[in-house]
């Protein structure tokens, strides 16, 4: 039994474990003060008097002394040496404290000695029960530690390797640093080693895994260092707050995988300073599908700005409060005030997006609802066109009626030659803004006279990007579950490439794309090369300190299948359909003006597409689709 009753210990909540801790630190303080007073007076001591309160006193002021230092917060079976030495100096803080009350009271029957000899009792004790304590639970039987690396010998490192002092997940080995001033030197007894000897140091010490400890590092030499352990077999991890770490609210159990940007091969596009403040400072911002991936980053960074309103339209009830509730702490803790109105509402309602539009009257429309996964649209033709072409089509004429300055189309670079009706129906969707924004006269409403020298009022403009990393549907959260469970890892050809941006930077690019825009505009990204998928599983896989199983290494840990290209997929994707972008002020933001046809011409396939949408006739959806969209060929069924 007594084999089992730390592990049920390791199981008591965290709470009740402090208690016990409270509790026993209680004891012990008042067993140091019957021997300090037995040690001074010569003889088993019996408490008289105003020795009582002598007795009280202590634990009185010792707690608030301990937990001021944090010493109930550390996680008992992790507690080092560290924490050792910050139970000596909340002792001596105690003792001081209690040796100046004795001084002064000059109490009768009370040695003033007992002030000095309490407290060195009562460090040995609490010391002891500490170091004891650790012992017991750290030694029972579990996994055996995984060998540890990490990667930087500078102050992050050391700090990191502090944190971990008496965890048993991790053996810390050494650390690797390129700088040879630190290479053959130690921190706190650990070696470090230079980055050449890697190869030979994770065969000879079995190191399982890597931490890198370079928060400050460049993403360019980030990169350079994972190019470099690609071809070891380690588990690539980075760091949790280093002042979590340290205090024991965290453990090695919370480091963290590589972020999505260490993934992409490239560095993230910076947004130009200065360049998003006077477009939405001070105006009333509407956000459509501002629960969704892209919509919620939008409102976060719209935020920021200091809009005098932002309006988030969202279909779903929970992702509108989870923003909702967000935005209003992230607000709090800014410099800015503004106006959050959470508004339950379809992008596709046209009479409840005209009432909104007519309440609020909102400067700034980003449009960001829409269907975009690939096979469900594919399979619900009808409710993805409804959605994606007549919302679109829905806030347009709302953005026209109630005086909007800017509109911008959140789009794909699956509209680019399209071979789905996700992409054609965004293509669609970037025709009417294009439509609209060329117009010579007002497009909804009867031709008049005065209508002849109409000009557009609305500066549309459409962003296209490639695939968003971490967003809902993004093959890296899939990969990873993949991974977790064993593999094996589905990718759908061996070929397929795709262009990878972060959330952060799609919603920096469709917010500078805002202000930059003249009316009509597509904007794109310049993405540097595209990934192929293949490869970015290969890299994931070795990144976790796997190996691919395949046939030519059969005792591999993870396989990689090819399924197949799903319905509506091609091989790759692409930005542009014309070609020479023109350049902005943006040095990796581009311009693209491309043909499309005028509103008079539009305006009868629409009608036809979207009585078509509405019948679900999905093969009339995709016949029109096909007249509509040069490129677009529709699957045969």
């Amino acid at each position: 039994m007594s084999s089992t009753l730390p592990t049920r210990i390791l199981l008591w909540p965290r709470n009740a474990k402090r208690l016990v801790v409270v509790a026993l630190d209680a004891g012990m303080g008042l067993l140091a003060m019957w021997l300090a007073f037995t040690l001074r007076l010569e003889t088993l001591h019996r408490p008289e008097g105003l020795q009582w309160l002598v007795y009280a006193l202590g634990p009185l002021l010792a707690f608030p002394i301990f937990v001021n230092l944090g010493l109930y917060r550390a996680i008992f079976r992790y507690t080092g040496i560290r924490a050792l030495i910050t139970t000596g100096r909340a002792v001596a803080w105690y003792g001081a404290l209690l040796l100046a009350v004795l001084l002064l009271a000059q109490w009768e029957g009370v040695p003033r000695s007992v002030g000095i000899l309490q407290p060195l009792i009562f460090l040995l004790l609490v010391g002891t029960s500490r170091a004891l304590g650790w012992l017991w639970l750290a030694g029972q039987p579990g996994e055996a530690p995984r060998h540890l690396l990490i990667y930087g010998a500078g102050s992050a490192g050391a700090q990191t390797a502090a944190g971990l002092a008496g965890m048993r997940q991790y053996e810390l080995v050494g650390f690797v640093d390129d700088d040879p001033i630190k290479v053959g030197r130690s921190i706190n007894g650990v070696r470090v080693y230079g980055t050449h000897t890697l190869p030979d140091l994770v065969q000879r010490l079995g190191v399982t895994d890597m931490l890198l400890a370079m928060p400050s590092a460049p993403r360019q030499r980030r990169r350079a260092i994972l190019e470099g352990l690609h071809q070891l077999p380690l588990r690539i991890r980075t760091l949790p707050g280093l002042s979590d770490l340290a205090s024991g609210r965290v453990t090695v159990a919370d480091f963290q995988d590589l972020g999505l940007e260490d993934l992409i091969g490239r560095e993230p596009v910076a947004p130009l300073p200065g360049l998003l403040g006077p477009a939405l400072a001070g105006q009333v911002v509407l956000v459509t599908g501002a629960g969704g991936s892209i919509g919620s980053e939008l409102c976060r960074q719209i935020v920021n700005e200091g809009p005098a309103q932002l309006l988030l339209v969202e279909h779903s009830e929970y992702a509108l409060y989870a923003i909702h509730h967000e935005l209003q702490t992230l607000r709090d803790q800014g410099a800015h005030r503004c106006d959050l109105v959470p508004l339950l509402a379809s992008a596709a309602d046209a009479q409840r997006m005209q009432h909104i539009g007519a309440q609020y009257r909102p400067a700034l429309v980003y449009h960001a609802a829409a269907y975009k996964h690939v096979p469900m649209v594919e399979a619900n033709a009808g409710e993805g066109v409804l959605n994606n072409v007549f919302g679109t089509l829905t806030m347009v004429q709302m953005a026209l009626q109630h005086g909007a300055r800017h509109f911008v189309l959140i789009s794909t670079d699956k509209a680019v030659r399209p071979t789905n009706v996700m992409g054609a129906s965004k293509r669609v969707a970037e025709l009417i803004l294009q439509a609209v924004a060329a117009s010579p006269q007002p497009p909804f409403g009867p031709a008049t006279e005065q209508a002849r020298a109409w000009q557009c009022p609305t500066r549309f403009s459409m962003v296209r990007f490639g695939n968003v990393l971490g967003s809902s549907g993004s093959v890296i959260p899939l990969f990873r579950q993949q991974i977790a469970q064993g593999g094996p890892i589905t990718v759908t050809h061996p070929e397929v490439t795709r262009y990878f941006m972060t959330i952060p930077e799609a919603a920096q690019l469709v917010l500078q794309a805002g202000a930059l825009a003249e009316g009509g505009d597509v904007f794109l990204l310049d993405m540097g090369e595209p990934v192929r998928i293949a490869d970015l599983a290969q890299r994931m896989v070795a990144l976790s300190g796997l190996t691919v199983r395949d046939a030519a290494h059969p005792q591999g840990d993870i396989a990689i299948e090819f399924t197949g290209l799903r319905p509506g997929e091609k091989l790759y994707e692409e930005l542009l359909i014309g070609d020479h972008p023109l350049p902005t002020s943006h040095p990796r933001i581009l311009r693209a003006r491309e043909e499309h046809l005028p509103w008079q011409t539009l305006q009868p396939w629409l009608e036809r597409l979207e009585n078509a949408a509405q019948a679900d006739d999905s093969t009339a959806i995709k016949a029109l689709l096909h007249g509509l969209v040069p490129g677009y060929q529709p699957q045969q069924a």
